[in-house]
């Protein structure tokens, strides 16, 4: 008989509604990531040694990325110990926060890979961005980067992660983490949509209710939340939070999450390990983030906690299907989403963000699907872009993932079309 199985008890509480079936966390049963102990270990150690350096690198963050003659050297929080977020200002404008766009990538590897990629030689693609880590790679992250993003873009979690580790130990950073591509087939994944989307206030209690019930009722196939605004959470909030995510995750919804560390890091200080009379809520809308973003290693290791604490069987880990990570939104309001992969004819898409435009003021194109945009299809996406610029529109495009980032740049993008990649 299983641990689980041994300290499983008839839970009568109201965190009962929240239980799963049993983990696959079982004695004889050893997790798949047993096998990757060692790599586990040297990912947490890095992630441990490079904790203060992110934290300086996200204060410089800003700065560094105004100087247009470099790429920029900014980190994303750690994902298994993220830092706390700090309270922003009362009249803090937040846009002040945002990444400026990316600086112009002119080196040829950049260029010729970004090409290759776009033509779906991304074997090819792969090989000049290796080659050149040992040149251009000692001094600019951009290469590596664009390596990252074409491993997660075609689900090579393994090369991923080698490639990581040499990453944090050259710029003395923590490692990025991997999270498992969107599928590209299928007529949901092929088209562009507009997302329902809802930013979450400061404090996440029983308000938030009619926005999750918006989301819940929206018609839309992408849902978009928002935590980045997050800084304190109650156990009703928690608790109807939860239920939406999962209603959302099983009624075959895609899921956008913006800014997930953040709330994450509000829900870690509301755990007491051992303490049986807290709420079951935050524990269990903890594991659902890290289900969510894919984080299995960390995700075991909060379910024996919250095992050993309550003495009842915590959710298994099933690998999400449609969940992607974004950052913050500049504003509310529902995003207009591009699909995974912009190949073929694209007067359908031109066509959708025509419509979106004239019913917006600032044409916000969100990329965080968006894992390749073939080059004729990329020419004439930043064409139909660079008419609404001229017609006074804000246009960005945020969350593009490296290799687009530069295939678009080569094109031509400057300051009417505005890009904002993700950030590692």
């Amino acid at each position: 008989m299983g641990l689980f199985s041994f300290l499983k008890k008839k839970n009568d509480d109201t965190g009962a509604a929240f239980l799963a079936p049993e983990t696959r966390l079982r004695a004889g049963e050893p997790s798949r990531l047993d096998s990757e102990a060692e790599r586990a270990r040297q990912r947490e150690i890095a992630r441990a040694t490079a904790a203060k350096i992110d934290e300086i690198e996200l204060e410089m963050a800003s700065d560094i990325f105004n100087d247009d003659t470099a790429w920029g050297s900014q980190a994303r929080h750690p994902a298994a110990a993220p830092a706390a977020v700090p309270e922003p200002a009362p009249d803090a404008d937040p846009d002040d926060s945002l990444e400026p766009a990316a600086a112009p990538a002119s080196a040829p590897a950049v260029e010729e890979s970004a090409i290759l990629y776009a033509g779906g030689q991304a074997a090819a693609a792969e090989q000049l961005l290796r080659d050149c880590l040992a040149t251009l790679g000692r001094s600019e992250r951009l290469p590596w980067w664009m390596l990252f993003d074409l491993y997660q873009a075609t689900g090579r979690e393994q090369e991923f992660e080698s490639i990581a580790i040499d990453y944090a130990s050259h710029f003395e950073t923590s490692p990025p983490s991997f999270h498992a591509p969107l599928p590209v087939s299928g007529e949901a994944a092929a088209t562009a949509t507009v997302a329902a989307a809802e930013s979450f206030p400061a404090l996440l209690d029983a308000g938030v209710a009619p926005r999750l019930q918006r989301l819940l009722d929206a018609r839309t196939p992408v849902v978009r939340l928002d935590f980045g605004a997050v800084r304190r959470a109650d156990e009703d909030g928690c608790a109807r939070l939860l239920a939406a995510l999962q209603a959302l995750r099983f009624g075959g919804r895609e899921l956008v999450l913006a800014a997930p560390d953040t709330l994450l890091a509000v829900l870690r200080p509301m755990l007491a390990i051992g303490v049986r009379e807290a709420s079951q809520a935050p524990w269990l809308l903890l594991l659902e983030l890290l289900l969510l973003t894919s984080r299995e290693k960390d995700f075991e290791e909060t379910a024996m906690d919250y095992c050993v604490t309550f003495e009842v069987s915590p959710p298994s880990f099933e690998a999400p299907r449609h969940v992607s990570t974004s950052a913050p939104a500049p504003a509310a309001g529902d995003r207009f989403m591009l699909p995974p992969v912009v190949a073929g004819n694209a007067a359908p898409l031109c066509a959708a963000i025509d419509a979106y435009a004239g019913a917006h003021q600032a044409v916000v194109l969100d990329c965080a699907r968006l894992a390749r945009i073939e080059y004729a299809c990329a020419g004439a996406l930043l064409a139909r872009l660079q008419v609404h610029a001229q017609a006074g529109k804000r246009v960005e495009l945020r969350e593009l993932n490296h290799l687009a980032a530069a295939l678009l740049r080569l094109l031509g993008a400057g300051d009417g079309v505005r890009l904002y990649p993700h950030r590692y």
